[in-house]
């Protein structure tokens, strides 16, 4: 599956960024009390609250001890915020990214906000505060008010894992709903007509919504439907997919393909069967996504799916580096999945 065509634009110049003196001009108070009001809000009025927050908004003024880095726009640093540090795939994407700083001769920050959009919006900010010239982001859902800070501060950023379907926030990634659609129809084509799905938590987590929509977008497709009791939350780890798992095998008509939305959950589902004496692929086919070294490796081999994980690293790291230099760059960026098909698939038994 081919990439679409990219867009190319121009990053803008960036203005040059005001003091706590300009805030207090223009909000009409002292210097002291524009201090009050970011550090100790408690203390001042609502209404000279209310005055200083307008100015620094529309002064872009950064707070904190970076005021010299902010000023030449050089702090070199790019911050990689990030759900969580225990999924490997993130830590691969950020390696790579990495790589690619490093030898243009910029640093990264990184951080995790546990799929707490909340606390993404607040790491963000501290980080603004501190310097950092440009942001990477997975995902394409966040709070509103992340695009209104980047925009108040001109911070460049980009988002992962994703493409804006909407094109109004650069976006490097893969079609995670198509990606889900085509494993499904692959299980349908084989035979398969009840199905389970093994999933992240969807709040705070496109990619997860994404993957069980495609799924579901599959099976409507052909004339079928996921029910309820075939599908189970739980956060990504073997232990919690593999409960998970049991729980779709202890139904009373349980599923005959289980999909599974990374290789995390389809390598657990496989480990829960193994327990039970049920057979892949002759009792029940299991797919992931990701096409990890975990699934590979697996007897019988994982049937995944393989998504750019290195390659959006590389590409969201070239797309920062080039807006903060003023370069060309590709905003938007959809880069190519691949069906992987291996052992533990296959046409379902005839009862």
């Amino acid at each position: 599956m081919s990439a679409t065509p990219t867009e190319q634009v121009t990053a803008p110049s960036r203005d040059k960024r005001s003091s706590a003196k300009d805030v207090a001009r223009l909000a009409g108070v002292s210097t002291a009390t524009v201090s009050r009001v970011i550090n100790n809000p408690e203390q001042v009025d609502a209404e000279t609250q209310r005055l200083v927050r307008e100015a620094v908004t529309k002064l872009r003024y950064v707070p904190h001890g970076a005021a010299r880095a902010l000023r030449s726009h050089r702090s070199r640093m790019v911050g990689a915020v990030v759900p969580s540090f225990e999924y490997a795939l993130y830590a691969r994407t950020t390696s790579a990214m990495q790589a690619v700083l490093d030898a243009e001769g910029y640093s990264m920050v990184l951080a995790e906000h546990h799929y707490d959009l909340a606390a993404e919006l607040r790491i963000t900010k501290q980080l603004v505060g501190h310097g950092v010239d440009a942001f990477v982001f997975v995902g394409l859902h966040h709070d509103p008010a992340l695009f209104a800070l980047l925009e108040n501060y001109g911070r460049p950023y980009v988002l992962t894992w994703g493409v804006d379907p909407m094109r109004q926030h650069p976006s490097i990634g893969f079609d995670n709903r198509a990606a889900t659609f085509a494993m499904t129809q692959h299980l349908i084509g084989l035979g398969h007509r009840r199905f389970g799905l093994l999933s992240a938590p969807t709040e705070g987590n496109d990619r997860a919504t994404e993957r069980g929509a495609g799924m579901r977008a599959a099976l409507a497709q052909a004339g079928l439907a996921l029910a309820d009791e075939c599908v189970q939350y739980g956060p990504i780890s073997l232990a919690a997919s593999a409960a998970m798992m049991r729980k779709l095998l202890a139904l009373e008509h349980r599923p005959t393909a289980v999909v599974g939305t990374n290789d995390v959950f389809a390598v657990g589902g496989m480990i829960a069967c193994r327990e039970a004496g049920v057979r892949i692929p002759e009792d029940i086919s299991i797919t992931g996504v990701d096409n990890t070294d975990l699934g590979a490796t697996q007897t019988p081999a994982l049937t995944s799916i393989r998504t750019p994980i290195v390659e959006v690293g590389r590409a969201a790291a070239e797309q920062v580096i080039a807006r903060l230099e003023g370069k060309e760059h590709a905003a938007f960026q959809t880069l190519p999945f691949e069906l992987v098909l291996r052992g533990s698939t296959a046409e379902p038994q005839k009862n």
